[in-house]
């Protein structure tokens, strides 16, 4: 009976570190990923111009690592570019422009951008989901509430917009 509680027990414990291996491994390369698309970007952009999606994706890097002090002049960047282009898809970057001034606790900026996304692109349940964080940021429940339920009519099973909608309810009914 011994020897079985010891296999018992060892094999949990292997289980436990492949499990915590996989996860590292699985972490590492992601990481790896992203340093890797970051300095080729970086590279390509310090030496000629970009594309509006070159942009986007390096400012979306920097928003990711949490650097939004470089993130918001690249995002400027590519909304500048894609008007150059005639890009008309420029939604998320807006949304993405939106989240990055949102961390830093600028939530007039942040407001102004995601609205500028669903101006762009009203079905955008991301960019609606995200006014309405800021909005209740701003303890404007009432207008996060709208948010979120605009968000739930292009999105009926989007869990964060039940989520939220239904917490809100409570608040502004009350």
């Amino acid at each position: 009976m011994d020897k079985n509680l010891v296999i018992v027990y060892l094999s949990i414990f292997i289980g436990l570190l492949a499990f915590a291996g996989v996860t590292v491994f699985r972490q590492i390369f992601k990481t790896r990923k992203l340093e890797s698309s970051l300095a080729k970007l970086k590279t390509k952009l310090n030496k000629e111009k970009g594309t509006a999606q070159e942009y986007y994706e390096l400012a979306s890097i920097y928003s990711e690592k949490k650097v939004f002090t470089l993130a918001i002049p690249l995002f400027q960047k590519a909304l500048k570019a894609a008007e150059e282009e005639g890009e008309e898809s420029i939604a998320p970057i807006y949304n993405g422009l939106g989240y990055v001034y949102f961390a830093q606790d600028q939530y007039d900026l942040a407001i102004r951008q995601y609205k500028e996304a669903i101006k762009l692109k009203p079905d955008y349940v991301v960019a609606l989901n995200n006014l309405g964080h800021a909005y209740e940021r701003k303890n404007l429940n009432t207008q996060a509430l709208e948010m979120y339920e605009q968000a739930l009519k292009f999105s009926p099973n989007n869990p964060t917009a039940k989520r939220r909608a239904e917490s809100l309810r409570r608040l502004v009914i009350a």
